[in-house]
């Protein structure tokens, strides 16, 4: 009994550790650094939110075309 009563008492410990605050940063030192040929600096936002390419759209079909398969001379039936 004990033991279920430590358990719970750090899971409760450590589900109150999140935070809900915006991401900032700490100083105006420790801002992302302006990329060589960009006009300003990227913002927090700008840099958590993922590129269209991070998240691709998904293709129903995988198959462009039908075709048949060529013959496999590796495809043997099992042995028993």
């Amino acid at each position: 009994m004990r033991r279920v009563l430590l358990l719970l008492a750090a899971a409760s410990a450590l589900a109150g550790c999140g935070s809900r605050d915006p991401l900032r940063p700490r100083s105006a030192e420790e801002t992302p650094v302006r990329p060589a040929m960009a006009a300003a600096a990227p913002t927090t936002q700008e840099l958590l939110t993922p590129p269209p390419i991070a998240r691709p759209e998904r293709q129903d079909e995988g198959l462009s075309r039908s075709e048949e398969r060529k013959d496999d001379p590796f495809d043997l039936p099992p042995t028993r």
